[in-house]
């Protein structure tokens, strides 16, 4: 992707990867799933996944899988506002953005 992605973008990524399971799902799993929308590594997202849980954005738990811990991430409340908040923003963005390629006016 030629596009840079910033640190909120990132974060609104992660939330909206995180918040399409109930239970919560894990670090590999969702660098899988944000990879399928932009080039990330897992050393860039696993820094922004403890800065979410610093936030109280994403709660954080431990789960047996094949005999080893996986660590689980989940929305908090303050993670679904947080992500409302997102999504408000980006319709607005997008439409302007989109217009502006489309050589639409911008109202």
């Amino acid at each position: 992707m030629i596009f840079n992605t910033g640190a909120a973008l990132l974060d609104a990524i992660v939330l909206a990867v995180v918040s399409r399971d109930e239970e919560g799902t894990y670090g590999y799993k969702i660098t899988q799933d944000v990879r399928k929308a932009i080039e990330v590594s897992e050393s860039t997202l696993y820094p922004v996944l403890r800065r979410l849980q610093k936030d109280d954005c994403l709660q954080v738990y431990d789960r047996e899988c094949g005999g080893r811990n996986r660590r689980y991430y989940k929305l908090t409340s303050a993670g679904e506002a947080q992500l409302h908040l997102y999504r408000e923003e980006w319709k607005s963005y997008s439409r302007k953005i989109s217009a502006l390629f489309l050589g639409e006016e911008l109202l």
